[in-house]
């Protein structure tokens, strides 16, 4: 159960105690660098005669952009995520794209295949090509691609756990369709320490994991020099939590990690600073939001000369944004037009190098098609119609934003020599510490929204009795479908190729993970030309370095008191305490819930939200391991006793993995009621509960609003299993 506000919200909120339209009192936001009301010369005093304030464009420290003429003469690159169902129809979507307007491709891949498995693996059947496109081999990547001129169209990947057999069939796909790896640009993310952060998209621990990541590198600086070899990311921090301080001190720690292993190899500063791209989210706090991307090239900058670089092309950040899914709200989703459209112009003010704008409707499901036409033409827009496009970093200067960018660069220096202090950033994910760290942010800000302090109009505040929100067409993915031609396809597959040269393959494959010889990529793609599947790539390297379990379990932990600390006061919340405690006197216990995630969705900034929250409301809770399958979870639940699981779903395989958890309920005379929480499309959720889950949660719904729906349902059954009882007694 989760609201899942890791990524795009969705589904009805039930928000007690809902303003009518006169809304609350404006408020400042509350943010980790507080702006003043006013700014004057004064402000800048400290900055008089600093390179910050006198450097021009394309110069060190890059504050204003990495290029003498940022937009003036080539406008930032439309670069829009997508990526669903199987190859064939991404590549229709790409091809319409590109004919459309948009300049770059990026790929969306299913948690399957970020995840290394086969779509006919049985962990993953229910998630194949829901989140993503599913890819299982050079075939697949083939279909991805077909039709597109990929030595003049640039393609980013996100993809960081299964980078080696996914950028394998890339370069192996390419070279077969008459592109040399040497003509092909774009971007790898390869960026596997924020997935032990919060993406979770891991499979290997961390230090074999670095190990993939820096031959990779070494890679493509040898064979693909067009080829961004890493993307750091702070996008997923600030979907986990991570306020803007937080978010780039822990990008930075990451990026000089990489690069301190890369020099361990023998690569200089220059070469391997020069091979990393960034990639960070754009929220709601317009200024800040601004200053972070402007402050991030000037820390850069000093950062890479510290590690040794020397270049201008090693010393300036070059960056892809995304705006933020966080701030999307299924209540009056067209609201989030607005909201996309004013965090676009925040990441190009900051002087973004490429944009992808979220469709509104992703509030509610995968994007449909206009919606996410309309995303592509906000930037089009931007680039054609209002001048955005016409000055350099409009902000220079300005008493505001370049004190602004010299605070929140500071309060970043801190925080990394906070990490270092700990021993660098290693420690401090071993040790939980980052864990910890963006998931009390996470309470803090959840808990600010459920309260009215965070204003979110149409959702929390500035809805009227009779606003409703207008049914929205949702695309809907036939997963059986998907999964029953991926199934086929390798099964042809495996049938036609030979394999002897497979088994040789990945067997090479093995012997150099074991011996530490050897760069992985470039056995992979050996592996990949003789049609060795992204799954037996991945197994291949289990044999080695087996699937890290123990970041699954520590994704258990929650904190308690944070949540209800932050909702002190509120009449709302001390109503729903009350209705939990009279709940627990009817039961002589606390309500026992386990809340589980099923599946390959490692997002569990919701499902640990929800867990902390609950547990201040009175609630026994147990938070499953990730990556949980329907029998394991069910299994949990009679071993905790639970009155209610509760299915935290995300990417879309609820009906698939909540149907499952139903079944294996279905002949036990004390089975717990069933609740699902995330991103749920109306027409699913009526679907779910049909077939008997007991209620459904959107994001955005307030967690008093759960407490009090859970306690009345489970009071419900109570009296409902104490009426045979009473009527054999009369």
């Amino acid at each position: 159960m989760s609201d899942e506000r890791d990524g795009a919200s969705a589904g009805p909120a039930g928000r007690t105690g809902a303003m009518d339209d006169a809304g609350p009192a404006r408020r400042p936001l509350e943010r980790a660098v507080p702006l003043k009301p006013l700014y004057t010369a004064a402000d800048l005093a400290g900055l008089a005669g600093s390179a910050q304030l006198d450097g021009l464009p394309g110069e060190a420290p890059f504050v204003r952009g990495p290029y003498p003429s940022m937009y003036t003469q080539r406008p930032w690159t439309i670069r829009q995520y997508a990526g669903y169902a199987d190859a064939a129809d991404s590549n229709l979507a790409f091809r319409e794209a590109l004919a459309a307007g948009a300049q770059g491709l990026s790929v969306a891949f299913d948690l399957p295949t970020h995840r290394g498995y086969d779509s006919d693996h049985p962990r993953a059947l229910a998630d194949v090509g829901m989140a993503g496109v599913a890819i299982d081999s050079v075939e697949d990547m083939a279909r991805l691609c077909e039709g597109i001129a990929l030595d003049r169209v640039s393609v980013s990947m996100t993809m960081s756990g299964a980078v080696l057999p996914v950028l394998a069939a890339f370069i192996v796909a390419a070279e077969e369709s008459g592109v040399p790896a040497g003509a092909l640009g774009g971007t790898i993310q390869n960026d596997i320490l924020k997935e032990y952060m919060v993406r979770n998209t891991w499979i290997f621990a961390p230090q074999p994991s670095l190990r993939i990541a820096g031959d990779v590198v070494e890679y493509l600086a040898a064979r693909v020099p067009r080829f961004n070899a890493m993307s750091v990311s702070g996008y997923h921090l600030q979907e986990a939590g991570a306020d803007a301080v937080l978010e780039l001190a822990l990008t930075l720690a990451n990026a000089r990690a990489y690069v301190r292993e890369l020099l361990a190899r023998g690569m200089s500063a220059d070469a391997c600073c020069a091979r990393l791209s960034f990639f960070f989210g754009v929220g709601r706090d317009f200024y800040v939001e601004v200053a972070k991307l402007r402050a991030a090239r000037l820390l850069w900058a000093g950062i890479a000369r510290e590690l040794g670089a020397t270049t201008p092309k090693a010393t300036a950040l070059r960056m892809h944004c995304q705006t933020s899914g966080l701030t999307l709200a299924a209540q009056q989703p067209r609201n989030n037009i607005v909201r996309t459209t004013v965090e676009a112009m925040a990441a190009v003010f900051g002087g973004t190098q490429s944009l992808h704008t979220n469709a509104w409707d992703e509030a509610i499901a995968l994007p449909g098609a206009d919606a996410a036409r309309l995303a592509r033409d906000t930037q089009l827009i931007l680039q054609h119609e209002t001048g955005l496009c016409d000055t350099i970093d409009p902000w220079a200067g300005s008493y505001m934003m370049e004190s602004l960018t010299a605070d929140l660069a500071a309060r970043v220096r801190e925080r990394l020599e906070r990490i270092e202090a700990l021993g660098g950033v290693l420690a401090v994910l071993n040790s939980g510490a980052v864990h910890e760290w963006i998931h009390e942010a996470a309470l803090a800000a959840g808990a600010r929204i459920d309260d009215g302090r965070q204003a979110i109009v149409g959702m929390n505040c500035f809805r009227g009795a009779a606003d409703g929100d207008e049914p929205v067409a949702c695309r809907e993915i036939d997963g059986r479908h998907v999964r029953a031609r991926q199934l086929r396809r390798l099964a042809e597959l495996k049938a036609r190729r030979d394999g002897a040269k497979v088994e040789a393959a990945l067997a090479a494959l093995t012997a150099a993970a074991a011996s530490g010889e050897g760069n992985l990529l470039a056995l992979t793609i050996e592996c990949v030309r003789v049609r060795a599947t992204l799954g037996e790539c991945t197994r291949a390297l289990e044999a080695v370095w087996p699937r890290d379990e123990a970041a699954a379990r520590r994704a258990t932990r929650f904190r308690e008191g944070v949540y209800g600390r932050e909702r002190e006061g509120s009449e709302a919340w001390r109503h729903a305490r009350e209705r939990v405690a009279g709940l627990c006197a009817r039961l002589g216990r606390a309500p026992r819930v386990l809340i589980a995630k099923l599946g390959q969705d490692g997002h569990d900034r919701g499902a640990r939200t929800i867990a902390a929250a609950l547990a201040d409301a009175g609630f026994e809770v147990e938070l499953g391991p990730l990556f949980s399958a329907p029998a394991e979870a069910v299994e949990a639940a009679h071993r905790l006793g639970a009155d209610v699981i509760g299915i935290s779903s995300m990417a879309g395989a609820h009906l698939d993995l909540a149907g499952e958890v139903l079944r294996l309920l279905d002949d036990r005379d004390d089975a717990p009621a069933v609740v699902v929480g995330g991103i749920v499309p109306a027409a699913h959720a009526r679907a779910l509960k049909r077939d008997g889950v007991l209620d459904v949660f959107g994001p955005g719904t307030p967690v008093e609003t759960i407490a009090v729906r859970l306690s009345d349902a489970l009071e419900t059954r109570i009296a409902a299993r104490a009426m045979p009882a009473a009527g054999l007694a009369t």
